[in-house]
């Protein structure tokens, strides 16, 4: 492996922890987002935060991980490694939870929603389980 795989590597790993923040982050705001009336300055200030967490930080920083993992793969020839599709697999998962959250983030902007702030408590935990598991699988490599 040359001295490019350490640094794709790296800014794959922070993408990927840029990435989690967003998922962690935003079901939080759903919380409190649908505690309030959808018409108010908080309702407002909620949607405007949202976008922008959405936008200008998870779905970029998605984008830099999957693109970066998958030059990994193909570059060093992880595609063989059990593990690795295991990992793959979560990662997807985790992309539709994100696709999963857009649209909640959608409805909830667009004064549509029909998820209560407990929904949203639990379906906070999709994306810790799925970190958990990741992360593991690849430091572990357990197969």
């Amino acid at each position: 492996m040359g001295d490019w795989y350490v640094w794709v590597k790296a800014v794959h790993v922070i993408a990927a922890i840029a990435w989690m923040a967003g998922l962690l982050y935003l079901p939080r705001l759903f919380v409190y987002h649908s505690e309030v009336a959808p018409d108010s300055d908080s309702a407002k200030l909620f949607i405007r935060m949202e976008r922008r967490l959405m936008h200008a930080i998870t779905v970029p920083a998605a984008t830099v991980t999957w693109v970066l993992g998958l030059v990994m793969v193909t570059q060093i020839g992880l595609y063989r490694m059990g593990w690795l599709h295991g990992l793959l697999f979560l990662a997807v998962l985790l992309t539709i939870y994100m696709f999963a959250a857009e649209r909640w983030r959608r409805d909830l902007a667009a004064g549509r929603s029909t998820k209560s702030a407990k929904f949203f408590r639990i379906a906070n935990e999709i994306p810790t389980f799925l970190m958990i598991l990741i992360v593991l699988l690849a430091v572990a490599k357990p197969f």
